[in-house]
């Protein structure tokens, strides 16, 4: 009896510290990524809180937003944390071409067997020149730049982006604060491509904007349509987003379509090399191309929507916005911002001077 009890005793003790040993084990190999959060880095209202909301009902995983202006800050707050401390990153076409060619390249390559609704996906926007095979990148949205204008304040002509030099507009313009966007401006002014990086033709692009800056009273990256509702401003150059903001919030305003052909930008999901939470950043990404999310996404923030899975969810209200939906004829007339380069340290210094003019 005395030695069937030590048996059973030896057996218990075997179990509970072989027990102890997987419970152990198991903690300590439960990878980092399956921690309930997600940090994610984008401009600001770029992805409504609804859905969210929704994905965090799904997954159980919180979202901690960080915004940035420019597609130039992210990429210096990147930098400065190495390819860490964010899990995703919404940012622009150029800026991912131009981190693909550092050396240090501050990207995750993009494992799609883990996104299953890649498959989604519009291949209109895939396999583009900043990424080919969508090595570092997942299509989001798509848009473009345009001017607004009030008819009742405004009584010159404005068809193009030439028409915001004339100085009956003196102290009336806001532009998005963003060097890509106003140089591109005056290189369009002159004929020239928005990615020039000739130093004679940029030095050219530079005289026109100081011609300009009499005109301009506000620059605004992210809600640049409030100072047109609020009359502070009677002529703005935004995205398409922006611009369907400024035509709802205030009666009367007009959009127009330059003659001298818009800036269209894709914007995309990146994860960094070093994303502390990368299975929760497969999760979200895959989440928001979803079908029915992707067109709760770009119904509200005013994109174009970049799935095909989406359109069968899609308002007549939205598919009948002109600040989203651009004719096809002046669709033509777009050029893509892309990476200038080494000629980016000219762009800075452009624009550093004419923000300080």
């Amino acid at each position: 009896m005395l030695k069937k009890s030590t048996k059973i005793l030896s057996l218990l003790t075997t179990v509970i510290i072989s027990a102890s040993l997987f419970a152990g084990c198991s903690k300590s190999s439960k990878p980092k990524g399956e921690e309930k959060v997600l940090n994610l880095y984008t401009w600001a209202n770029y992805v409504p809180d609804n859905v969210i909301k929704e994905f965090k009902k799904e997954t159980g995983i919180k979202v901690n937003f960080t915004n940035f202006s420019t597609n130039e800050e992210m990429l210096s707050k990147l930098q400065a944390a190495n390819g860490g401390q964010y899990d995703v990153i919404i940012c622009a076409d150029y800026i991912i071409k131009l981190m693909s060619n550092q050396d240090n390249v501050l990207m995750k390559q993009i494992d799609k067997s883990k996104i299953y609704n890649f498959k989604n996906l519009d291949k209109t926007y895939l396999n583009q020149n900043f990424d080919k095979d969508n090595k570092y990148s997942v299509p989001y949205t798509m848009g473009s730049q345009m001017i607004v204008y009030d008819p009742s304040k405004v009584k010159v002509p404005i068809q193009s982006f030439k028409d915001l030099w004339n100085s009956k507009l003196k102290d009336s313009l806001v532009l998005l604060d963003d060097p890509r966007s106003v140089i591109g401006m005056a290189l369009k002014k002159l004929g020239y491509s928005i990615n020039e990086t000739d130093k004679t033709k940029l030095d050219q692009a530079k005289a026109e904007l100081a011609k300009l800056k009499p005109n301009v009273k506000v620059f605004d990256a992210d809600t640049p349509h409030n100072s047109l509702i609020n009359g502070d401003t009677t002529v703005g150059v935004m995205w398409g987003s922006q611009a369907s903001a400024a035509l709802k919030g205030k009666k009367g305003l007009e959009i127009v379509y330059p003659t001298d052909g818009m800036t269209v930008e894709e914007d995309n999901f990146i994860m960094p090399v070093k994303a502390p939470h990368a299975n929760n950043a497969y999760k979200f990404i895959n989440f928001m191309l979803n079908g029915k999310i992707s067109d709760m996404a770009t119904e509200q923030t005013e994109y174009v929507n970049t799935t095909t899975a989406a359109k069968k969810y899609m308002s007549k209200e939205y598919l009948n916005n002109k600040a989203v939906f651009i004719p096809t004829a002046e669709m033509k007339k777009t050029e893509h911002i892309e990476d200038v380069g080494s000629a980016s340290k000219i762009y800075d210094q452009i624009w550093s001077e004419f923000k300080q003019q």
